[in-house]
């Protein structure tokens, strides 16, 4: 039971006024904590420099958003291959989450962090030779990069915070941490906003196409130079930490009590060797050996390796296949799957749709974006708050409801502005677009907590990894919506048969598809509905 409820005080962080949302079986209840405290000294300055953990992995996940509609103008591409940003950072958070379980299982969490941040340092640098050489291709491989970094990060900062200190104030403690991810994800946008959108030359496709090759070469340099800027800038920061956590003599007897991983108290490094070769090698060779394969075929065998290792060693296979009996759990997991790819496609292309429906530059679109994401916020605060009062799996039916409901009005309702605050014009099609986001506030945890709610405790690690590997959903669902969007013929758009469908050079698509393409998160949202609805019960 410990580590399910290690499981669920990550799924439900920003509950202030009870310690944790334990399961006790199948039946969900609110347990209170005493009054001590959070953070005791001795680990105060270890908690500070993981909660800025928490807040680096939140600023890189919301900025590479904005990477998707910049490279399609940058590089001149379609929406397919824009979206192969998203493959490459969602696509390493699947492929590394077997390997990053067994990491810390085998290593102490200090190894964890000093290795998820010098990956990460690493794939930052290599956005220096991606600007020079002008390469998308080596962009994509720094990202993936980039992405294994905070996946390492993230498997490791959570329970590491649950370590330092008193098992009664656990959660409160991650509470706090988990709160400075929010505000990562912001600052992620603003940086975005002001560092790479607004310095997107304005010349549209077609005149790109025209311009001699020495302007448009310097014209790129500069663009390609405001996307590394960032995200080298961060490497500082970055390594500061490392050199705290390099220096950092942990306390042996206070981690073991909290029943963290120690250095040296492990079986050895052997294990974490093996599953990195399973998880690294395959990718390595397909890559060098088939540079043409479709990137998201190379992700998808890049998936198999970690697959390949779990099926080989018994006693993973034994929980592999105890997990596999549970259809709550195996559900759950392609629920995910289709929660976190809506997730990152509806971020991803809300840039474009405001661009083209309200005619505003890629940078004021940003201003919508960070809107969407303080009402995901406020929506989970609050919706964590009335879980204490109704069935999860319900009020997840409920949102999905309105999420579809939204998806519709994104879909149909008119451009035609009603007002406009602080510059920034509303219109209903985009207000159902914003409110979208708060629809989606409850879903991943929930979905995480139902599918792992009566797991046995030998099983429920693996258990998470599969979970987490279902955020692979953001690599696939991304280029899906994507080729809508950027197909002015398709099936769907003949949905939308009273809107302008004529093609868009500049943004690679018409009013028609880029609406159109909101028929992908409609769908997503039903797997989700389905899934509250047939696990709805608090029994199984």
């Amino acid at each position: 039971m410990a580590h399910f409820q290690s499981a669920i005080f990550i799924i439900f962080p920003r509950e202030k006024n009870f310690a944790f949302f334990a399961a006790e079986g199948q039946n969900f209840a609110i347990v209170e904590t005493p009054n001590t405290s959070i953070v005791p000294k001795k680990f105060l300055v270890p908690f500070i420099m993981l909660v800025s953990c928490f807040a680096l992995w939140g600023l890189l996940n919301n900025m590479t958003d904005n990477l998707v509609p910049a490279f399609k103008n940058i590089f001149s591409i379609p929406q397919e291959k824009s979206a192969l940003v998203q493959v490459a950072f969602y696509g390493a958070y699947a492929v590394l989450a077997i390997f990053a379980s067994i990491l810390i299982e085998e290593f102490s969490y200090k190894k964890g962090v000093l290795i998820g941040l010098g990956v990460y340092i690493l794939g930052a640098l290599m956005y220096i030779p991606a600007c020079i050489a002008q390469s998308f291709d080596i962009y994509f491989v720094a990202i993936f990069v980039v992405a294994g970094g905070c996946s390492l990060l993230e498997t490791t900062c959570n329970p590491y915070v649950l370590s330092l200190g008193a098992q009664e104030t656990a959660v409160r403690r991650l509470n706090f941490a988990q709160a400075f991810n929010p505000v990562g994800s912001i600052a992620g946008i603003l940086l975005a906003q002001q560092f790479i959108l607004s310095n997107l030359n304005p010349a549209t496709a077609d005149e790109r196409a025209v311009m001699p090759a020495e302007q448009l070469k310097e014209i790129v340099h500069h663009e390609l130079f405001w996307v590394c800027a960032p995200y080298v800038g961060l490497c500082g920061i970055a390594f500061l930490i490392w050199l705290f956590f390099l220096f950092l003599k942990e306390d042996r007897k206070a981690s073991l009590e909290a029943g963290a991983p120690v250095a040296g108290t492990q079986g050895g490094g052997m294990r974490v060797f093996v599953a990195l070769i399973f998880s690294v090698v395959p990718l390595t060779v397909l890559y060098f050996l088939f540079p043409e394969m479709n990137k998201i075929v190379w992700v998808l065998c890049g998936t198999l390796g970690p697959i390949v290792y779990v099926c080989l060693v018994p006693s993973y296979r034994e929980m592999l296949v105890a997990l596999l009996k549970k259809p709550r759990y195996w559900c759950g997991v392609i629920a995910q799957f289709f929660y976190v790819g809506v997730q990152i496609a509806a971020w991803t292309y809300l840039n474009v749709y405001c661009c083209k429906e309200l005619g505003v530059t890629p940078a004021e679109a940003a201003s919508y974006y960070l809107i969407s994401l303080v009402l995901f916020i406020a929506c989970r605060w609050v919706a964590t708050y009335f879980m204490k009062m109704f069935n999860p799996a319900a009020m997840m039916a409920l949102f999905a409801v309105a999420a579809i409901a939204c998806c519709a009005g994104v879909m149909y309702l008119p451009s035609t502005v009603l007002f406009t605050i602080g510059g920034l014009d509303f219109s209903w099609n985009v207000i159902c677009l914003i409110a979208m986001s708060g629809c989606m506030s409850l879903m991943f945890p929930t979905i995480y907590g139902i599918a792992l709610g009566g797991l046995d405790e030998k099983i429920v690690k693996l258990g998470a990894a599969g979970l987490i590997m279902a955020i692979l959903g953001g690599a696939l669902i991304t280029p899906w919506m994507a080729s809508v969007l950027g197909d002015t013929e398709s099936v769907w758009v003949s949905l939308l048969p009273g809107f302008d469908n004529t093609w868009d050079s500049n943004w690679g698509t018409s009013s028609a598809a880029v609406r159109a393409s909101f028929i992908v998160p409609a769908i997503c949202f039903s797997v989700v509905l389905a899934y509250s609805l047939i696990f709805r019960k608090k029994k199984a």
